[in-house]
């Protein structure tokens, strides 16, 4: 008897095991963080808030998610490490109860032409193997239905040699899906020849206008001494024979000019030196004039299905896996649910619950065919958590980067949702969010600040959403912030009319868009909103789009150089010192030899990605010592490209640094709420919203009369939505026409005109669903955007 009260506590208490219940951080210092400690809870939902560059990337990506990946680089064995790169242990003190850690980013997915929406997923095998099971006529495996894999027919005698024994096989055959015309691309190129060459002139006369092929230069003398061809002669009164020799002819080798040297046609010429280059690594000259020359058209064998003949004639029930992927997946999902087939029946349950998962992420109106380059930072992030969804993985640390950017007021509930059903599978979840619809629905909160940059880096509240609505903090005063409808509107001083619009899903939308006002376009997502502004509104002079792709430039690119704020400061240095102003680029003659004015030394791996290291003769100031020692105002070079625009705007508006040309450009960049950037940070570390609001900051002095912005308020907190607000009135004040994509309530209020798409996504959108004031939008509440409007102004 005595023994059973033992017993019983026993059970009661606690298993050591389930002690580990907190991932606990202490001391860290990545970037702009201040020692920072923290306890989060696992197996909740926690939201890292706080204004933009206050340092909640650094601590949720670089430290907790960093330490995670390397931590299990290492459980791999010394031979399987060393194919992988090494990364650098996060500066922090204590990092303890880490789990795997699963980065969903909004890194936009692989550009390359043969990655799809369904190759991205597992939408795409599955199909393929559905249709090698059903499809009639049965043509082969799998692989027959692969864009991707070509056909292969080998024939002759293959010997395999396996110690005394040899073994000879005659033939090799291998079925696949891929056009033989396009190679799987959809598309061919086609040489525009009027953009390589004036007919009317000589080689003698200047007739190329290819750049690098210059009268007298190599390039040109190859054809001009060749003697294949008439120098003399109008290229449009060659023979047929000279225009081949000249175009086309195979790469020989002859004496020109003296030199043995290789001679082939221009256009393969071509293609090798422009065309088999990323077109985004070129210099801006070259990839002008490559986007001139080359146009691509559907290719005419698969009418851009990627396809070979024998897929596309193969069908289940009269659709072929080209119709299956060119079709709206809430319809795919529909089609494969009247698919009734005992023997491939867990098949058809695996591809229902993935395109099922479309549909519930608000992806249902995407297509399986759609090119994976072309979603946006958004839909990419919605993509990749297709792949965790059905994973029967828990106690996993989920990562999120602002998953609601890009969603309708209307699909931010759904996105919660999977959030919390991440969640209640037994995982961490940790999401970097500013909407306040996102952040009421964590069950820990953590609020950094309380300013940007070096203003920021530490803990201002730890605890519930209740605890920090009462903290103070900007985060806490600012989430409950319900901005008012306007009462008085501009008035529009023209209009803009687009006629019969039918880019993607627009249904032949005519609509006119008011000039001298703001106009915010909006709809849920899906709904043909970027299709006509981007794809409908005429690109001009006038017109200035600011969009959030990748800023074209190299890894050496930053803000002070794609603003062109760099020239005014060279010089402003080289004048107070009596040198040139070259000395002070780190892309000409003052950089540090070792790493050519990178400030780090990147290690190309070949097979895998590349390491950087910080270089160990400059120190990753990216200059000579010898260019240091001139200074400017008490400061090297090196030290103004560490500063922040809003440090820098103090030091060039004053004194011995004073330089009105530069402290232009940074009140513009402090205009766009970008003051807590450094000058000399890589443009390949900033956010889609960094980098819009980046291009906005420049284009501002330009001319246009009309701005095109997508979801400025994108990575934007909710006290730096004000000042972007004042921004695009003192635009429209100047006498600017700013036509604004957005979901964000605060903007929409604070719109003269709100055109409304809809009504749904996909085929179920594509139509004006609403014209007028956002007075009008809310007293009518006919559309869904309507109704979350009113909703948030409290109408």
């Amino acid at each position: 008897m005595s023994k059973a009260p033992r017993a019983d506590a026993q059970a009661s208490a606690p298993h050591a095991a389930d002690r580990h219940d907190l991932i606990r951080v202490h001391g860290a210092r990545e970037n702009n963080l201040k020692d920072v400690s923290i306890e989060i809870p696992k197996r909740r939902l926690t939201v890292f808030t706080g204004v933009s560059g206050s340092g909640k990337s650094s601590l949720v990506f670089d430290t907790i998610a960093a330490e995670s990946q390397r931590l299990i680089n290492e459980t791999y064995s010394a031979f399987v490490q060393g194919f992988m790169p090494t990364l650098a242990r996060p500066e922090v003190d204590v990092l303890e109860g880490l789990t795997t850690a699963i980065i969903v980013d909004q890194q936009r997915l692989g550009a390359d032409p043969r990655s799809t929406v369904g190759t991205a997923t597992d939408a795409n095998a599955m199909l393929r193997i559905l249709f090698s099971r059903l499809g009639k006529p049965h043509i082969g495996p799998p692989s027959a239905y692969a864009f991707n894999v070509p056909s292969v027919r080998a024939s002759g005698a293959i010997t395999v040699e396996r110690g005394t024994k040899k073994t000879e096989r005659a033939t090799f055959e291998r079925t696949g899906g891929m056009c033989p015309g396009c190679e799987g691309r959809g598309t061919v190129s086609d040489i525009d020849l009027t953009q390589l060459y004036d007919d009317t002139r000589s080689l003698a006369e200047g007739a190329l206008t290819i750049p690098g092929y210059t009268p007298g230069g190599w390039n040109y003398r190859l054809y001009t001494e060749s003697g294949l061809v008439d120098p003399d002669k109008p290229i449009r009164k060659y023979t047929k024979r000279e225009l081949a020799d000249f175009l086309h002819h195979e790469p020989e080798r002859m004496k020109i000019a003296g030199i043995n040297m290789t001679y082939e046609g221009l256009i393969p010429r071509i293609q090798k030196s422009f065309l088999a280059k990323d077109k985004e690594g070129m210099q801006p000259h070259i990839r002008a004039f490559v986007e001139r020359a080359v146009t691509f058209t559907t290719c005419p064998d698969c009418d851009g299905t990627r396809l070979s003949e024998g897929a596309r004639a193969s069908k289940i029930r009269r659709i072929s896996i080209a119709d299956a992927c060119a079709m709206q997946i809430s319809d795919l999902a529909d089609w494969v649910r009247g698919l009734d087939e005992p023997s491939v029946a867990p098949l058809l349950t695996a591809l229902q619950l993935t395109l099922d998962s479309f549909v519930e992420i608000g992806l249902g109106y995407l297509s399986l065919d759609r090119p994976s380059g072309t979603l946006s930072g958004g839909e990419a992030q919605r993509v990749k958590m297709i792949r965790h969804l059905g994973s029967s993985l828990t106690d996993v640390t989920y990562v999120f980067d602002e998953p609601t950017i890009g969603l309708h007021p209307h699909d931010i509930q759904r996105m919660n949702d999977l959030l919390l059903q991440l969640r209640d599978k037994g995982n961490t979840v940790l999401v970097v969010e500013h909407k306040p619809e996102a952040i009421v629905i964590a069950d820990h909160v953590v609020d950094l600040g309380p300013g940007a940059g070096t203003a920021g880096g530490t803990v201002c509240f730890e605890g519930t959403v209740d605890g920090l609505r009462s903290a103070g903090t900007v985060t806490g005063r600012h989430l409950d912030d319900r901005a008012s409808v306007k009462e008085s509107v501009r008035t529009p001083t023209g209009a803009l009319e687009i006629r019969g619009a039918s880019t993607h899903n627009l249904r032949d939308v005519d609509v006119d868009i008011p000039l001298g006002v703001l106009t915010v376009v909006t709809g849920v997502a899906g709904s043909g909103k970027s299709s006509l502004v981007h794809g409908s509104i005429p690109a001009g002079e006038e017109v200035i789009s600011v969009d959030q792709g990748a800023i074209r430039g190299s890894r050496r690119s930053n803000p002070a150089t794609y603003t062109g704020l760099l020239d005014p400061i060279r010089k402003a240095f080289a004048k107070a010192n009596g040198v040139k102003p070259a000395l002070f680029s780190a892309n000409s003659e003052g950089a540090c030899p070792t790493c050519n004015g990178a400030g780090v030394i990147y290690t190309d791996l070949g097979m895998m990605a590349g390491v950087s290291s910080t270089c160990e003769d400059c120190e990753g100031k990216r200059f000579q010592p010898s260019v240091l020692e001139y200074l400017l105002g008490g400061r090297d070079i090196s030290e103004v490209l560490a500063m922040s625009v809003t440090d820098a705007e103090e030091f060039f508006g004053s004194g011995e640094a004073k330089t009105p040309a530069a402290q232009r450009v940074l009140a513009r960049l402090a205009d766009v709420g970008l003051g807590y950037l450094s000058l000399g940070q890589p443009l390949t570390t900033l956010s889609g919203g960094e980098r819009q609001r980046l291009k906005l900051a420049t284009h501002m002095g330009d001319k246009g009369g009309v701005y095109v912005l997508d979801e400025p308020t994108t990575g934007l907190h909710l006290a730096d939505v004000e000042q972007l607000l004042g921004l695009l009135d003192r635009l429209v004040d100047s006498g600017k026409s700013v036509i604004v994509v957005e979901h964000h309530q605060a903007v929409m209020a604070h719109a003269d005109w709100i055109i409304d798409l809809g009504p749904g996504a996909g085929h179920d959108g594509g139509k004006v669903v609403f014209e007028g004031t956002p007075a009008d939008l809310v007293a009518a509440r006919s559309t869904l955007t309507g109704e979350h409007l009113a909703a948030y102004v409290g109408a």
